[in-house]
Order: C-alpha cells, then structure tokens, then sequence
C-alpha cells in the first residue's frame, strides 16, 4: 500500500517535496519500516491482547507430575498463563506486510497464506489443549496431513509457472555454487513437504521455554530477510552466485515484520513470561520460514540457520527412537536425554531457565551467521 507513494512525485513534477517520497519503492527501506512497524503494533496490542485471552480463559495446560516428573516442579507455576499468544505475532506481521510490501507480488500473498493457514492450525491445536485441559491437542498424524497440503500449494505455485518451474526442480546446496541435483522431478512435491513440515514442527519443539522459540525467530528471520533481499537483485544474486526469483525482493518485508514482531512479542514473552505463543505462532513462524527458504531456493541453508531448531528436533527424534528400540530388545525403554526437547535435559541438569534460554539465543545467532557466510563460501 505504502509502496505506491513513490508514484505521486511523478503525477505531480512541479511539487519539489514529494519527491522525497521515492524512498518508498525501495526494499531495503520498506523492510525497516515494517520491522519498525510490526513492532510497534506488537507493543500497543500486547497488553489488550493478555487481556483477552485471559478473559476467553484459554491458560495455558501444564503436563502433570506423572507425566513430567521433576520438571513438573519447575514449571508448575507457569499454569494457567494466557497461551494463543501467536495471534500477536501473527496480526502485526500480516498488518505491517500489508502496509509496505507491493500488493502484485503473488510470493508475498503466498506467504502470507502460509502464515495465516499455518497459523490456523495452530490456533485448532491450542484451542483443542485449552477446552480439553490437556496437553493432547490436534494429533500428529492430521498435523502432517494439513502440513502435507500446504505443501502442494507451494509446490504448484512453481512448477505450473514456466518461468520458475526449471529452477524450483533444482537442488542447491550450502558451499556449493551449482545445483547438485537439476531436477527432483515428483520428488519436488516430497522435499518442499519436508522443509514445510520439518521447519513448522520444528520451532514448535523449541517453544518450551519463555522467549526461547520468539527470540531465535529474531536471528533466522533476521537472515531470511537478507537471502530474500539477494535473491531478488540480479546483481547481488550473480555476485554471490546464488539462484535469482524477482519476486524473492519483497519477501525480505515480510522476514523483517516477523523480526519487529517477534521482538515486540519478546516484550511479554520474556521470563516470566505474561504470555505464551502457542501452536498458533510456532506452527506459523516455522511453515514461514520453509516457505521463506523455498522461495529463496536456500532450502538446505535452513539446516544452518536454523540450527536451534534442528538440534531440538533431531533430540526429540533421537530420544523416541533410542526409547522404541531399547524397549523392543531390553523390555523397558531407554532414554538419551533426561527428557527431550534437549533444553528440558538442560534444565534437569540444573541449568537456570533465563540460562539454557540466552545460551539458546547465542547459539542462534551463531548460526545465523554461520549461514551467511556460507555465501561467500562457495
């Protein structure tokens, strides 16, 4: 909407101040504005938002002492706390992307889909674990469906485009400046679901901890935004030999508005956390930053950048695994980890949680740039 402002100075030569008004049709100064943005909305609504949600009575369920053992002793207090939190995230990033990215732009009206149905289904899983008053919710299997989806959406969106469908198929790889696989073909379906599932489910692992899933959200979409931003000038794109999309540019706006959020929601996310995201955000930051990463064709890079949330997941996976196994050869599972996600074996290790939670945060930006230097690396 902002975007068009930059016209007037043309309809109107002879009136010198509106030239200043050019600034708008430039991205790297729409990104900071809906930063900017994002964040000031977060901040305004946040207090109206805890307000609500306590008075819909949607607490936030905490598992019992049976189910958790001692970590039950540490996070018992937080019972009861206003979850669904993500509808902050979520109403100032999609306000603030429609406020200053360009509206002909079908990857942003992707994204914010993806945003909105992703969103959706976290909102049906919060709302299920709050009337329940447990911690069961939507069951994997139709979270996987749903995710599965919104795959074919995003799959179809490229391969039934001419101009982009020969790229979409190709497999690119950090370190590497050609494509290591031309073309995927029906696999192309199969690995966009992988990178949507396993992003979304992801930073779902890592909310667990009060700031710890919102504050990396910073530093992975903080990079997105700049990949965006390159992927989308030609010549930045050939300089650092990395796959251009004209229409990756405006993308960076809404990587950005989920940075300005995402600190706004830290604002009263932080520990002792007033609110909680819930399924609403985590599902919707991660199935965000997949699409981000398609649309880049920096797929692969996730695994960097988003290094905190792939370390959560694969603890999960490797601590339900390991448990199946031992229980089929010894009778009686085993454990990896005092408990997965990995920061909840932090903490049971004695970690404070303001600890396990900044080191988190560090180890995020670590990654971040880690991931970005890989451009240079090739």
């Amino acid at each position: 909407m902002m975007y068009f402002l930059y016209l007037l100075p043309q309809r109107f030569p002879k009136l010198d101040f509106l030239h200043a008004l050019n600034v708008f049709q430039y991205i790297t100064f729409r990104a900071i504005a809906a930063a900017v943005t994002a964040f000031l909305l977060s901040l305004i609504c946040g207090n109206w938002t805890i307000r609500r949600l306590i008075s819909l009575k949607v607490g936030q369920p905490i598992r019992t002492k049976e189910e958790v053992n001692k970590l039950f002793e540490l996070h018992g207090q937080k019972a009861g706390t206003p979850t669904m939190g993500g509808v902050l995230i979520l109403g100032a990033v999609v306000l603030s992307s429609l406020l200053w990215a360009r509206p002909d732009n079908s990857a942003v009206w992707l994204l914010l889909f993806t945003l909105l149905y992703c969103g959706g289904l976290g909102f049906w899983d919060d709302y299920l674990k709050v009337a329940k008053k447990n911690s069961a919710g939507v069951s994997e299997l139709t979270k996987l469906i749903a995710q599965g989806i919104l795959a074919a959406i995003v799959t179809a969106f490229f391969v039934f485009n001419p101009a982009i469908e020969v790229q979409a198929r190709e497999l690119f790889m950090p370190f590497y400046k050609d494509p290591v696989i031309l073309n995927l073909g029906a696999l192309t379906f199969v690995f966009f679901a992988i990178v949507i599932m396993g992003a979304s489910n992801a930073v779902n692992l890592t909310d667990g901890l009060d700031g710890l899933a919102a504050g990396c959200t910073c530093s992975a979409a903080f990079t997105y935004g700049i990949l965006a931003y390159a992927a989308g000038n030609f010549r930045i794109a050939k300089y650092l030999d990395i796959p251009f999309y004209p229409f990756a540019g405006e993308l960076a706006i809404i990587c950005m508005a989920m940075v300005g959020a995402s600190f706004g929601f830290l604002w009263f996310n932080c520990h002792p956390a007033k609110v909680f995201m819930g399924d609403t955000g985590s599902l919707a930051i991660g199935g965000m930053l997949g699409v981000v990463a398609i649309c880049t064709k920096q797929e692969m890079l996730l695994v960097v950048v988003g290094g905190v949330f792939v370390i959560e997941a694969v603890s999960v996976l490797i601590q339900r695994s390991w448990f199946k196994i031992t229980k089929r050869r010894f009778g009686e599972g085993r454990r990896v980890f005092l408990m997965s996600p990995i920061h909840h074996h932090f903490e049971l290790k004695g970690w404070k949680e303001n600890t396990v939670i900044v080191r988190f945060w560090v180890l995020s930006i670590m990654f971040a740039l880690l991931g970005l230097a890989t451009l240079k690396l090739r």
